[in-house]
């Protein structure tokens, strides 16, 4: 009996351990500890990132909005999402944004081996430099949830972890284009990391065309600031 009970013990204690990173985005010091930025490193610019498209009717929205305010962005793709859509990454790229990692499946890391998250990482890495021509260099995971095997294989890839500084909340049902500014731009200053959703496939439906509503007001208050947009490796 104290064998089984030792056993126990020692799995409930390598499973906390693996969950460690998980609290990070609500934690800054816990991802200063980690290693793993919420900010840029410059404290120069604000960046804007979406994730989880590409959305062939929100990319394409939220694409015309930094068009018309000139403003540069880091997308982070969904490689199940690439792999129905090539076209529209290599659209994002040809427009001068940056394209980065959310895996290939948007799933919680924290019950995946560390050779799932690899397959995964890598798998969606592939087709992103298939499709657009360009290897991705950031890595952000779904939820921005973490775990030790997920930095473990992020870190030997060659990839950098990156959470966020500032969101917008903008998958919410309840949101709306206003709320997402307000929540967005915030106590917004220069080196902030922006988190916005250019797509609905994971978040409530239709939650694209409030991002959308929304980037006008956060241009605007990034204008404000005199800050220049900045994809995440310009500011490196």
């Amino acid at each position: 009996m104290r064998v089984l009970t030792v056993a126990a013990a020692a799995a409930a204690g390598a499973g906390a351990a693996w969950s460690v990173p998980a609290p990070a985005p609500v934690c800054p010091a816990l991802a200063r500890a980690l290693g793993i930025p919420t900010r840029l490193e410059t404290r120069h610019g604000i960046a804007l990132t979406f994730d989880d498209g590409p959305h062939e009717e929100g990319t394409r929205a939220v694409l015309e909005q930094l068009e018309h305010a000139g403003a540069t962005a880091t997308f982070f793709l969904v490689g199940e999402q690439v792999e129905r859509r090539p076209a529209l990454a290599a659209e994002i790229a040809a427009a001068g944004h940056e394209l980065a990692l959310h895996g290939y499946r948007h799933r919680l890391l924290l019950r995946r081996t560390t050779q799932a998250l690899a397959d995964d990482f890598e798998r969606a890495a592939a087709l992103i430099e298939d499709a657009a021509g360009v290897a991705p260099r950031w890595f952000r995971p779904p939820y921005g949830v973490f775990s030790l095997g997920a930095l473990a294989v992020v870190r030997g890839r060659g990839w950098k972890p990156i959470l966020w500084s500032r969101w917008g909340a903008d998958w919410r049902r309840r949101a709306t284009g206003a709320s997402i500014a307000r929540r967005a731009t915030a106590c917004l200053e220069a080196g902030d990391v922006v988190l916005l959703h250019d797509a609905d496939h994971y978040s409530s439906a239709g939650s694209w065309r409030r991002t959308a509503a929304a980037l006008p007001a956060i241009v605007a208050a990034v204008e404000e600031l005199g800050e220049p947009f900045v994809p995440l490796t310009q500011s490196t």
